[in-house]
């Protein structure tokens, strides 16, 4: 099944294309992640655990990657986006940076894989 896959075809332009190229980036670092469902929510899962997530909201876009150890390392990088425990937000106007996607998804990845060998 394409969960993720599914929920993004729901969704309208920009914010189709801008959260794909995240699934797209996440799936080049981590070619064995596969479309699944993690805490209710359409997403990537690595190694039988959740790596990433994305959602549009009316306001704003998020990115999910299931680590508070994640978001905490990155947060540096994000001077001005809305950060929670779990969460960063974002937007069409000003979108995640790629230099930060790849960071997120190779700290998580590197998280799973710690916590599986």
């Amino acid at each position: 099944m394409a969960e993720l896959t599914d929920y993004l075809a729901t969704l309208e332009e920009p914010e189709r294309s801008l959260l794909d190229a995240i699934r797209v980036r996440a799936l080049e670092l981590a070619p064995d992640a596969t479309e699944g469902v993690s805490y209710g929510m359409p997403a990537l899962r690595y190694r039988g655990r959740p790596l990433l997530s994305v959602r549009a909201a009316a306001k704003h876009l998020s990115v999910f990657p299931f680590s508070p150890a994640v978001v905490e390392a990155v947060a540096p990088e994000l001077g001005g986006f809305s950060l929670s425990k779990g969460t960063i937000r974002f937007s069409a106007d000003r979108p995640l940076p790629a230099r930060v996607l790849t960071r997120i998804v190779a700290l998580r990845r590197e998280e799973i894989d710690a916590a599986l060998d």
